[in-house]
């Protein structure tokens, strides 16, 4: 079985109104059938509270359908704001995309 895996790559500011964007894309990749959702934040410059909740609102949705979320490429600031705020508890990261495809899509 083949999964379908869409990668979101974000980047700036995650903040109130970007927040509200990932929540709409993927609610769009859910309802299209993705498996996986990893969302890249390479190019992430700050992230604030609002932010952090439409990841964890992305994760939930997925998690909805069965599926799995996962982020990579963050930046020491977002590691420490996940930590503080234990969402590295909920959201599994990796150190880049290659980590996450040798990790999760060598395994399936």
């Amino acid at each position: 079985m083949k999964l379908n895996v869409v990668v979101l790559e974000l980047s700036g500011i995650l903040d109130g109104i970007r927040g509200n964007e990932l929540r709409h894309e993927v609610s769009g990749f859910v309802t299209k059938g993705a498996d996986i959702v990893l969302i890249d934040m390479k190019k992430v410059t700050f992230i604030d509270s609002s932010g952090l909740g439409a990841i964890v609102s992305a994760m939930q949705m997925v998690r909805n359908t069965n599926g799995k979320l996962f982020v990579c490429s963050i930046s020491d600031q977002v590691r420490m704001l996940f930590e503080l705020t234990k969402i590295d508890r909920i959201v599994q990261t990796f150190a880049d995309q290659d980590e996450f495809n040798r990790q999760v899509l060598a395994t399936q």
